[in-house]
């Protein structure tokens, strides 16, 4: 079991508490009408598939086989997709040596925070902790999303707390390379038809179930079955 499938079922109890709440503040937790993703029978646009994981596409586990993998397009200040948070941690945790989970920033332009949430993202993890970044933001997303003033100062205090180097941290923050790194996932994520978080991807087909740990791992399985 790898290091980071470890720190995973760490978090799992913690973040069920959190999908409870997120839960109640967003009904079934399923993609609101602002955030669908628009899908048309699980089929790419030509020549798309090699979009949906590139050479520096952050691979949250890494099957050794390559035979199932998971790609999700996520906004961290989205609630659908802290409410799905739990159940993927669940998963990564239980497949996280047979199944490639990859993770794709795509913040929604209304959301204030979001962009700026996954560029912190991003600068963590060019100090090796960009697992850890990415699971604070969700566990404590009640107390910074969907509001309309800035949240630095939070997401600095994340890294505080992470034992991040701040000064370089702040750099790579506000730097032109982490932006154009969020932007090109966002620009892939466009090309393959997303429009809304979460969206899935499995074997490079859309996932057009619910986003519950119960649907995406039935749908796992049938891939892991062929």
């Amino acid at each position: 079991m790898t290091r980071n499938t470890k720190l995973s079922l760490a978090v799992v109890a913690v973040v069920a508490v959190v999908a409870g709440i997120l839960l109640v503040v967003n009904g079934t937790g399923r993609q609101t009408p602002s955030t669908k993703a628009v899908s048309s029978g699980g089929s790419l646009p030509p020549g798309a598939e090699s979009m949906l994981v590139r050479p520096d596409s952050h691979r949250l586990t890494d099957a050794a086989d390559g035979k199932v993998t998971v790609v999700e397009f996520l906004d961290l200040e989205c609630e659908a997709c802290g409410a799905a948070f739990p159940g993927v941690e669940q998963l990564r945790a239980e497949y996280g040596d047979r199944v490639t989970f990859v993770m794709r920033y795509f913040p929604i332009r209304s959301h204030r925070n979001a962009e700026l949430a996954a560029r912190a993202v991003e600068a963590a993890g060019r100090q090796g902790k960009l697992e850890p970044m990415y699971q604070l933001m969700y566990v404590n997303q009640p107390q910074w999303g969907d509001q309309q003033v800035s949240h630095r100062d939070t997401f600095l205090g994340f890294a505080r707390q992470l034992g991040l180097d701040m000064l370089r941290f702040e750099s790579d923050l506000d730097s032109r390379e982490v932006a154009e790194r969020v932007r090109r996932d966002q620009a892939d994520g466009t090309a393959v038809g997303v429009r809304g978080t979460p969206t899935f991807f499995i074997n490079g087909s859309v996932f057009q179930g619910r986003p519950t740990y119960q649907d995406l791992k039935a749908a796992i399985d049938q891939e892991l079955a062929r």
